[in-house]
Formats: C-alpha cells, sequence, structure tokens
C-alpha cells in the first residue's frame, strides 16, 4: 500500500524546513528506518529515517525547496503498484495544500524547454534581484562561507540550476592556494595594520547572525521574557567520583570508550529526578505534565551555536551505555548529520562548561522544561575537613526553575538528593 512522506516536524517551534538533498533517489528501493532525505531547519542539518519499505515511487519536491511543515514530499510504493498521486496526497494533506504542492512540484518537473525563452530568462532576472548578493546558494552553503569569509560569487555551483550547495563549498576550500587567492581581491589594497600601543585599532566587523544564532536567540528571549526564573547553588565533594572515574577508565584503556564526568552527572540527574517528578516536567494550560521518561539533554558547542541532544531513559542505561550514546549523538551534531531522534524529546537539560575552567554559572530554561542544571569544572581546591586543612576535588553546579511549577525548597531538596550520587558513585553503578 502506497504511503505519503511529509515534511517533519523537528522540534515544537519549526514551522518550515528545507530539503537539502534526497538520498534515496526515485526508484529505488528503501527500507523502514534508512535515511531517506537531508532536512535543514533553523538549528541543524538532520537526516530522516523512511517510516516506510518499498520503492520510492515520486518525489514531491525538489532538493533547497522551502517546506512548511506537514507538506507531502515523497510517495513509497510496492513494488508495480499502481498509484494515484492526486488523490492520495490530497488525503495526506488536505486539498487545498495538496492543490499547492502538486502544482509546484508539477512545474518544477517540467522541461526547461516548454518555457519561452524570454520568459525564462525574465524569471531568472527577477529570481536572482531577490537573492542575497545575487547568488543562488543553499542556506547551509551561506553560513559555511560565512563563517570561513568566503566570496560566493567565486564558488561555481553544481546544484539544480546552478545553486551553489555545501559541496561546493568545501570542494572550493579544498583547492589549492594559488586558485583560491584568484578571488576578487579585498576592496582596500592597503597593508595588513600593525598592532602596536600607539597604532590605530582595527575596523569595526559585522557578522550576520547564523540561522542556528538567531532561532537560539529567540527561543532564549521568550524564555527570560515568560518564565519566572530562580536559581539554587550548591558544591559537591567529587572526590570519591574522581578516583572511580579513573578506575574505571583504566580498564577501558585503549577501548575508546572512556566516561566522562559529564557521564556521570547526566545518570546522577536522571536518578535523581525519579525523586522529584516535578522538575522532570512541563507547563500544559493550567495543568503541569510530569514525565514518565527521563529524557536528559545534553548542550553541544557546534559552529554558530549550541544544539541539545538527548539521552533517552537516562535513569535506565548504564554509565557505559550513557557514554557511547553521549560520544556519538554529539559527533553528529558537530557534523551537521543529527537525526531525529538526537535532539527531540528531552525532558530536562544540562548544560556542562566544566571543560573550559569554569567555576560556575547559570542557564537559561529550555522550553517548554521546567528547570536545567548549569555544571562547573571540577577542581583540586584547599577544603576544610574535620578542622584540618587539606586538597580535595570540588565541583559547583546551579539549577534554573521555572517557578510557576516549582519552588526553592523542592529545587534545593532536589540539589541534595543529586549530591547522594555524586558524593557516593557506587550508587551509579548499581
Amino acid at each position: 500500500m502506497a504511503e505519503v512522506v511529509t515534511m517533519p516536524k523537528l522540534g515544537f517551534d519549526m514551522a518550515e524546513g528545507v530539503l537539502v538533498r534526497w538520498v534515496i533517489p526515485e526508484g529505488d528501493n528503501v527500507n523502514r528506518g534508512e535515511v531517506l532525505a537531508e532536512i535543514e531547519t533553523d538549528k541543524a542539518t538532520v537526516e530522516i529515517e523512511s517510516a516506510f519499505s518499498g520503492i520510492v515511487y515520486k518525489h514531491l519536491a525538489a532538493e533547497q525547496d522551502v517546506l512548511p511543515v506537514g507538506v507531502p514530499i515523497a510517495v513509497i510504493g510496492e513494488a508495480g503498484e499502481e498509484i494515484d498521486i492526486d488523490s492520495l496526497v490530497g488525503e495526506a494533506a488536505g486539498d487545498g495544500q495538496a492543490e499547492e504542492t502538486q502544482e509546484s512540484a508539477a512545474e518544477s518537473a517540467e522541461p526547461a524547454a516548454a518555457a519561452a525563452p524570454t520568459a525564462a530568462q525574465s524569471a531568472a532576472d527577477a529570481e536572482k534581484s531577490q537573492l542575497p548578493g545575487g547568488v543562488k546558494a543553499s542556506p547551509v552553503a551561506r553560513r559555511m562561507a560565512e563563517q570561513n569569509g568566503l566570496d560566493l560569487t567565486a564558488v561555481s555551483g553544481s546544484g539544480p540550476g546552478g545553486r551553489i550547495v555545501k559541496k561546493d563549498i568545501e570542494d572550493f576550500m579544498a583547492m589549492p592556494s594559488p586558485e583560491i587567492s584568484e578571488q576578487p581581491p579585498a576592496a582596500s589594497a592597503a597593508p595588513a595594520p600593525v598592532f602596536s600601543p600607539v597604532g590605530p585599532p582595527p575596523p569595526d566587523q559585522t557578522v550576520p547572525l547564523t540561522k542556528l544564532r538567531q532561532a537560539i536567540g529567540r527561543r532564549m528571549v521568550d524564555a527570560k521574557q515568560q518564565l519566572p526564573h530562580f536559581y539554587v547553588s550548591q558544591e559537591y565533594d567529587v572526590g570519591p567520583l574522581m578516583g572511580l572515574r579513573k578506575q574505571i577508565n583504566s580498564m577501558l584503556d585503549g577501548s575508546g570508550e572512556k566516561l566522562s564526568v559529564n557521564d556521570f552527572i547526566v545518570k546522577a540527574v536522571a536518578l535523581a529526578l525519579r525523586q522529584y517528578p516535578n522538575l522532570n516536567a512541563s507547563l500544559s494550560g493550567s495543568n503541569v505534565v510530569q514525565h514518565g521518561q527521563v529524557n536528559i539533554g545534553i548542550a553541544v558547542s557546534v559552529p554558530g551555536g549550541l544544539l541539545t541532544v538527548v539521552v533517552k531513559d537516562a535513569d535506565r542505561k548504564s554509565l557505559r551505555q550513557i557514554s557511547i550514546e553521549t560520544k556519538e549523538m554529539a559527533g553528529r551534531a558537530r557534523d551537521g548529520k543529527v537525526r531525529p531522534g538526537d535532539i527531540e524529546g528531552s525532558t530536562f537539560s544540562t548544560s556542562n562548561l566544566g571543560m573550559y575552567d569554569v567555576d560556575e554559572f547559570i542557564a537559561i530554561i529550555n522550553p517548554p522544561e521546567a528547570a536545567i542544571l548549569a555544571i562547573g569544572s571540577a577542581k583540586q581546591t584547599a577544603v576544610v575537613v574535620d578542622g584540618e586543612l587539606k586538597v580535595g576535588w570540588r565541583m559547583k553546579a546551579t539549577i534554573s526553575v521555572d517557578h510557576r511549577i516549582s519552588d526553592g525548597a523542592e529545587a534545593a531538596q532536589f540539589m541534595q538528593a543529586l549530591a547522594t550520587t555524586l558524593e557516593e558513585p557506587l550508587r551509579l553503578m548499581m
């Protein structure tokens, strides 16, 4: 039986996406769970897996099309099956939306020779005048060019209609330096300024925000304006944790699966949330939804911003499982190849800046969650134990909580419960 694939909703605030690339061409077989296409959202380029098995009967959208969530993008059927696309898509998307989608798909499939040369030239000129810089390029290619200071007019496009795509940027950057140097020179031919105490300061630079940074900005402004944050901090004795980690990693030496401090923290947070479901929650109208699953979001630094990858059922997984999953998802996020399941479904988030030698900080809640934990560095410092000055391992953490859902007493009790597992880490192995 034929099935319709639609533009997925990857995140509660996603309204549209760019169909970057078809991985499975028309006429080829696809199995359930195989990557069908790549979709770009405001946050990342995501590999979309097929929910069906069969033959890719028809692509209903072209590469680089910007499409609203829910619009049909492909039809998958059985070999030799007769499919009425108009009827099938009409049922899936509604008559009005289906007609628009089919019209645009039909137009993109018509041969270019069908249009009069003058009309085609006029349309091309009109399109060019509306493009940033007069250059046809995918959002991914534009972002890569901005981040690497490339002039898009010097890059040849291999995409539909000469559009510059990600591969064109990668190929251009891989060219030998003599060819790269053929880019148009900078407007000023003056020699590079010499920085000295008496020399002039460098000129201001205007750097456009990436789509990811814009999305982060919108969500964080909304969170700070609409969510009444309060904060509770605590310092933890992580000496036993550091010792246990060292012992475990010595046994894993050479396997490439060494545990990080963050793996212990994720597991400890998940276990503490079992005792305080009000913090593993979200607000829905006048109700608080306490989630049955404990899915821990982990903030990952990527070019141009942050992504949150999600360890599902973290309270039920071993430290080793958490470590492996986190490394795999973080790697895909940094490569721009995240999967929908990597970034969806978090019920509580963590942000760890310990690797940057940060003592402590506060984080902004990731809507619609109730709280987020900000973690600083684990450091050796002078501590007083039984009246004596000694050297010990200490780590600070701060929880940010939505005051509509919880209060300071509950947050403090959660931080105390977290101390039980962080300071007695053998509990995490049980």
